[in-house]
């Protein structure tokens, strides 16, 4: 829906008015012009060249410059520009690599002037000397800029920027002889028309192409030069100091197709996308991030954008891709920056918190006291406001910074572990055991457990020491499976009648070895005494016993009970009848008992079971018979987690410190990126602690290649000479120079 506000201007005894309204095109448009008199805009394209009257309403067609029977490729346009001094003269830029000027004097339905085809490809940019009538310039795809006379058949002037391809060329308003080229490597150029042989100035200005530039209007700017490039930048460059300063840098969203300044207004420029942003910005450099305001009209890429008066910043004009001209008037245009949020929140490197806020929703507090800056280090930085900026009014937020105290928000602790954490050049269990110690000295008492558990999870269990179990296995342990190979016969005699019957009664078969439970906690220790501080039963291994298996296992076949309730062990499997005391050997005691597993009367009181050679033994525990530890594998999923839970609570430095010492047994389960987003972080965090070596070694164990290559960039050592001055040559450290006039002066 078209807006119907209105403006009318007076410039110079003549008034422009309008409003903001759009045309349809025949097909989409590559380029527009305006005439000096901003009456009439042209529109080029591939398929397009047509003069618009723009009235007060609508626009009108004026005349067709494309006429002929057979289609032409001069007639396809990349660019069109119309002289500033010369309201009849137009020049464009053709597909093909022609050059080719029109002039609307001619009375003939053609109003072709002249051709210049000496570019050997598509001719990028168009541009006539803003006060001398008959110099046109142009820049080609293949790396060439020429200036053409319009009074001769031939350029004047060849200008090679020794580069793939020319993208814009533009006069220099302040400075006759001057014109600025961008180039797709990134670099500017400043020539002289003069001296085609070299330039006089060249910078890079973006990282990539440059599509397009633009000299400020005004004189006290007219050393201000506007570029914009494909890493969504415009940049402003003051040409007047000896080298290229970048005073202004506005980021956008999207690639910069074109550049513009607006009449009348010193810091402020409209810009285009030249693909997926369709909208027109116009951007105060002093605000580099919230445009000032934003038109919306078109429906796909805007592929030429103008002011259509040198001194009248209320009209801007745009061509699309979406077959439509339109003229935008100021005032209608959206203003982003009423829809800004004026919150943020953010913590500082020391812990302490930034919070801003609308004013409005900020209390009075008696109380409150300004902030005055950090005691330690800066936190963030205000620039000071001035009073004649327009910002002032339009979003402003209170700010209030929440401090922690001096002695709980230090950072000591991250540099103390960055510094005795071990991460490589000692075996696994060692890494983890070392670390764990580290954390529990700083008080990090959860790092610490997480290095123990890892050191569980990954290493073998016959390395697991008891210091570093704690409370999981009891003292006397030499592995991760409790071996028991010493029992008291008469604990022992009480309920195997009964565990036999409720075994035979189940139909279950009784094999000469039983699994050990890896969870059993029941331990005996050097003293044979049965550790505490455990819940869970252990179950008990009958194997290696001489004799046939109804003589160890009798059975009553005519007494047994159909019914018989089921047994439960008590807490200790096996109730106590007194105290265990120490007793002579095993096999002496038991030489005369050895064809029957039962042991009863007063014999039972004394007898006990010794750790003897398991040929000799009735009952023992020679080794486990299989490994009952899960494996590390089945526990990757919950050590991914535990590394993104560290990542995410701000911890990256744990994070990173497991992925190296554990090395591929985790890093398979990350992606790439993720591991290289927590890898740069932790190298910024050491860097701003000024921890080199240690940043250093991190890159070195990295397996990520972006991180890796961070150690392997290039330093280059510019060497001159301390007598003439001048750069040493790449042969020796021997000045050529110096070396000849030392020879003159030795042979004289």
């Amino acid at each position: 829906m078209e807006k119907m506000s209105r403006v009318t201007t007076a410039l110079s005894g003549s008034a422009l008015t309008g409003r903001t309204m759009h045309c349809h095109l025949d097909a989409p448009a590559n380029a527009i012009s305006v005439c000096r008199d901003a009456a009439q805009v042209v529109v080029a394209g591939r398929s397009i060249f047509k003069i618009y009257a723009i009235e007060e309403e609508q626009f009108v067609e004026k005349l067709n410059l494309r006429v002929g029977r057979k289609p032409s490729l001069n007639l396809s346009c990349a660019d069109v520009v119309w002289h500033q001094m010369d309201e009849n003269l137009l020049a464009t830029a053709a597909t093909n690599g022609v050059v080719v000027t029109w002039n609307l004097g001619r009375p003939s339905r053609n109003k072709q002037d002249q051709l210049f085809t000496e570019h050997k490809r598509t001719v990028n940019k168009v541009c006539f000397h803003p006060t001398e009538a008959h110099v046109l310039l142009s820049g080609s795809q293949d790396g060439f800029m020429k200036c053409f006379d319009l009074r001769r058949k031939d350029s004047v002037s060849t200008f090679s920027g020794q580069s793939e391809s020319v993208r814009d060329v533009q006069f220099s308003i302040r400075d006759y002889f001057t014109f600025a080229s961008t180039f797709e490597n990134g670099n500017v150029q400043l020539w002289d028309i003069r001296r085609p042989d070299r330039c006089e100035r060249m910078f890079t200005a973006h990282n990539g192409p440059v599509f397009c530039c633009d000299w400020h209007p005004e004189d006290r700017c007219g050393g201000w030069l506007a570029t914009g490039g494909r890493d969504k930048m415009v940049k402003v460059w003051d040409m007047t100091t000896h080298r290229a300063k970048e005073i202004h840098c506005v980021q956008t969203i999207a690639s910069v197709a074109r550049v513009k300044w607006r009449p009348e207004c010193r810091h402020h420029l409209a810009t285009c996308s030249m693909m997926v942003d369709h909208n027109i910005y116009v951007w105060d450099v002093r605000r580099p991030f919230v445009p000032a305001a934003m038109f919306e009209e078109h429906r796909d890429v805007t592929t030429g954008i103008a002011w259509r008066h040198p001194h009248e910043p209320s009209f801007l004009l745009s061509g699309s891709k979406d077959s439509t001209l339109c003229q935008h008037l100021f005032r209608d245009a959206s203003q982003p920056v009423e829809r800004a949020n004026p919150e943020g929140l953010c913590y500082g490197l020391f812990g302490d918190l930034a919070f801003a806020v609308k004013e409005s929703l900020v209390a009075a507090e008696s109380g409150r006291k300004p902030y005055a800056g950090d005691r330690r280090y800066p936190i963030l930085f205000k620039r000071k406001l001035d009073p004649a900026e327009p910002f002032s009014g339009l979003a402003s937020s209170a700010l209030s910074v929440f401090e922690t105290e001096s002695g709980g928000g230090g950072m000591n602790w991250f540099v103390d572990t960055a510094e005795r954490y071990a991460l490589a050049g000692r075996p696994l269990a060692e890494l983890c055991d070392h670390n764990a110690k580290v954390a529990r000295e700083l008080g990090r008492n959860q790092v610490a457990q997480t290095w123990t558990m890892l050191r569980i999870i990954y290493c073998s269990p016959g390395l697991v020491s008891s210091a570093n179990l704690n409370h999981s296995v009891g003292k006397g342990s030499s592995c991760g499976l409790p071996l028991m190979n010493s029992f008291n016969l008469k604990d022992m005699g009480a309920g195997l009648g009964s565990e036999t019957r409720l075994d035979r009664s189940k139909g279950d078969t009784r094999s000469d070895t039983a699994l050990l439970d890896s969870s059993a906690t029941l331990i005996t220790n050097e003293d044979n005494e049965e550790t505490e501080g455990s819940d869970v039963p252990a179950d008990y291994l009958l194997g290696d016993v001489e004799g046939e298996e109804e003589e160890l296992y009798p059975l009553d076949t005519e007494h047994v009970h159909p019914e018989e309730p089921e047994y439960v062990l008590p807490q200790e499997a096996f109730p106590l009848r007194h105290e265990i005391v120490d007793t002579p050997s095993g096999p002496e005691h038991l030489q005369d008992k050895a064809d029957s597993p039962h042991v009863s009367g007063n014999e039972a009181d004394t007898a006990s079971l010794a750790p003897v050679d398991s040929s000799s033994s009735l009952l023992s525990v020679s080794h486990a018979l299989y490994d009952s530890r899960l494996p590390p594998d089945f526990f990757s999923v919950l050590v991914r987690d535990m590394l993104h839970f560290y990542a995410e609570q701000g911890d990256v430095q744990m994070a990173v410190s497991v992925l190296i010492v554990l090395g591929e047994r985790v890093r398979k389960d990350i992606d790439e990126q993720t591991q290289e987003h927590w890898y740069t972080s932790y190298i910024d965090l050491l860097q701003r602690f000024c921890l080199w070596n240690v940043s250093n070694e991190v890159v070195k164990l990295s397996t990520s290649r972006a991180v890796s290559c961070l150690n392997q960039a290039s330093t280059t050592l510019h060497v001159n000479c301390s007598h003439c001055k001048r750069p040493m040559s790449s042969r020796g450290w021997v000045c050529d120079r110096v070396a000849v006039m030392v020879a003159i002066f030795s042979t004289s």
